[in-house]
């Protein structure tokens, strides 16, 4: 059984996410064992000798060997069992281009990133399989309600962990899992990422309204109508029998689009209250995955031309210049 094997696993990426992925691991009871990458070296150093992130979730404890922390990409890769991508989508192909098919064959890819690949209009998953032709049977997601800066605190949250293997989706379950996550598996590898990277949207379009003065009434209406258009979608792109109200969708969905925490609440915030959008992404200094996800879905949506207001004014809104109050005026005329 997979799950009964130790495993060398590499978490890719320098972020918040990345970090609280790594706590996750070092904090499970199984012990594999833990690579981490990251591009920037002074990051490394100050790692192994202080073992806390220096640029974020700094209060966190690194319990990583210091060899195990690395910027040797291909080196480390040929090491692992497991590869963990925790970067923005828009800068996998970087972080990852000195690498190639040969490097990925055999390996388990996870991706724990909510967006497009942008230059490819494809999720993750999509992206693995068609670029470095990893097998969809290798290939799993991390999604589900759970914020880096409650991972660091130790509150508890729960993981959806999809995969069309379902010993694979097991495997990483059972290594993610710990006194303060709770995992479960799907085989909804297509839904549980398209929701995934959806909800960033409607975090957006939540923040926007927050920022232009709209009220907890008209947000619910909002979100609400944002999980219908998510089902919309999903069920477009890749029907299959699925619960819509699982945690995997509409509790992603709630803490994003409501969290303190909510980097992408927090940019349609900003957005809402008169900021530019590139005077708030260098305010914030954080990547807000929903920025980009609604551009690589309106291009997506001409195939499949599925009814989605909210995108749609959060498209217009953020690459067409249109007033924020005026287009969400006319978005409430299309909420029920």
């Amino acid at each position: 059984m997979l799950t009964e094997e130790k495993k060398n696993i590499l978490v890719i990426g320098g972020g918040s996410w990345a970090t609280a992925i790594v706590k996750m691991l070092t904090d499970n009871s199984r012990k594999h064992t833990i690579f981490w990458w990251m591009r920037n070296h002074e990051d490394i150093e100050h790692l192994r000798k202080y073992r806390h992130n220096p640029r974020y979730l700094s209060s966190v404890e690194i319990n990583v060997a210091p060899e195990n922390l690395t910027s040797d990409l291909k080196g480390t890769i040929a090491k692992v069992d497991v590869i963990i991508l925790a970067v923005p989508a828009a800068f996998l192909k970087t972080a990852i281009a000195e690498l190639s098919e040969e490097d990925f064959k055999g390996k388990i890819v996870v991706s724990a990133i909510k967006g497009f690949e942008p230059s490819d209009n494809l999720i993750i998953g999509e992206f693995l399989n068609t670029r470095y032709n990893v097998p969809l049977s290798h290939i799993a997601v991390i999604s589900g309600p759970c914020h880096a800066e409650e991972v660091a605190l130790e509150k508890l949250s729960y993981l959806t962990i999809a995969s069309k293997n379902h010993d694979v989706a097991e495997l990483i379950a059972q290594a993610l899992l710990n006194r303060y996550i709770k995992t479960t598996v799907s085989d909804d590898i297509y839904g549980t990422e398209y929701a995934a990277v959806l909800k960033n949207i409607f975090a957006v379009a939540s923040g926007i309204c927050h920022g232009l003065g709209y009220g907890d009434n008209f947000q619910a209406v909002l979100i609400s109508n944002g999980l219908q258009e998510i089902k919309r979608f999903v069920d477009a792109v890749h029907p299959i029998d699925r619960d819509i109200k699982d945690s995997a969708y509409l509790g992603d969905l709630l803490v994003t689009a409501y969290s303190q925490f909510s980097r992408n609440r927090t940019f349609g915030n900003m957005v809402g209250k008169g900021y530019s959008v590139k005077s708030a992404q260098l305010e914030m200094n954080m990547v807000a995955e929903g920025y980009y996800a609604v551009k690589c879905l309106h291009e997506i949506n001409r195939t499949y031309k599925v009814y989605m207001p909210i995108s749609r004014a959060v498209y217009a809104i953020l690459y067409e210049n249109i007033s924020p109050s005026m287009e969400i005026r006319l978005l409430a005329e299309k909420l029920s």
